[in-house]
């Protein structure tokens, strides 16, 4: 799919047709949007403004250099977005070249953060006039979009935080299961949130970037760094759940343990009297007791009641 972001009598107006190029000045574009396009439409794109579209193992590289490159007039930054689908993060590499004022995006999936940076563009289309904006807008949007997954994953704590409290019921493996989803998916917005943060540093850093736009990064830095103390945050409070609640459930095993223990002393006493008296030795004076059995069979219980007496005294019971 192609986009086609240009400047006309003032606003910024949208094309998808790639023949359309011949007809608009270089000068009035603002934006070329490509989300997994076809073969023809990435080469027509590359040729026609003498670009070259970073590949999908470039865009993947850790390295600083493979993230963000700067040469004459063009930057070159390869970045991961976060999406959020059913519930389960993942990233999506993005590929941006910004060249005379011109953003060109590459990507293959439908993102949330460019779907909201398109939104804050049609509602004041007068206010972007070039590429430099256009970044920003989309860096701010993943800013905003990080902070309310932050939010969420807060909200989401606080509510197993509430359910420690109240229940009733045995803590089971699925709570355990849910903090470690929580963590994976707080270690994934860390990621993209210092992501950006490179970025930011290194547009910052810039000599082809506006000096005029600095401001906003700076801004954005700022915004930044308080997204991190959060996630940090969220990450202690997810370290304290974890822990309580591997506490209750060694605290659950104690308990049972604790009850075969108690059961297997209670029956010591009786099996010492059951093991004396069926030793099988001539003399054995209470073999010809007439009240023997009953006797033998008092005394197991007595010494099982003794013994839980004597426990429920000591409060091992």
């Amino acid at each position: 799919m192609l986009r086609i972001y240009y400047k006309k009598n003032t606003r910024l107006a949208k094309e998808s047709d790639v023949e359309i190029l011949k007809e608009i000045p270089i000068e009035d574009m603002v934006w070329i949007d490509l989300q997994n396009p076809t073969v023809e439409e990435k080469s027509t794109i590359e040729s026609y403004f003498d670009i070259k579209y970073s590949s999908e193992e470039e865009s993947q590289e850790i390295e600083s250099s493979s993230r963000f490159s700067e040469m004459d007039n063009e930057i070159i930054i390869n970045s991961n977005f976060l999406s959020v689908k059913e519930n389960t993060f993942d990233y999506y590499p993005v590929s941006i070249i910004l060249e005379k004022g011109i953003m060109f995006s590459y990507r293959d999936a439908d993102l949330k953060t460019f779907e909201e940076a398109v939104k804050k563009i049609k509602a004041n289309p007068t206010l972007y006039i070039n590429g430099y904006q256009i970044l920003s807008t989309i860096l701010e949007t993943c800013i905003d979009q990080d902070a309310d997954l932050i939010e969420n994953i807060a909200k989401e704590i606080a509510e197993l935080n509430k359910s420690l409290r109240t229940t009733k019921e045995r803590v089971d493996e699925d709570d355990l299961l849910k903090i470690s989803s929580l963590q994976n998916d707080n270690m994934m917005l860390r990621e993209n949130i210092i992501d950006k943060q490179r970025l930011l540093s290194s547009l910052i850093k810039s000599s082809v970037f506006p000096p005029k736009y600095m401001s906003v990064l700076k801004i954005m830095i700022k915004d930044i760094s308080s997204l991190l103390e959060h996630n940090k945050f969220a990450f202690e409070r997810l370290e304290y759940l974890q822990d309580t609640f591997l506490g209750l459930i060694n605290i659950d095993q104690n308990r049972i343990i604790k009850i075969f223990t108690v059961a297997t002393v209670a029956f010591m006493p009786p099996t010492l009297i059951a093991s004396i008296y069926g030793m099988n030795f001539r003399e054995m004076p209470e073999l010809e007791w007439r009240y023997g059995y009953l006797i033998a069979i008092l005394l197991m219980i007595l010494s099982s009641l003794g013994t839980l007496v004597y426990f429920k005294k000591k409060n091992w019971l």
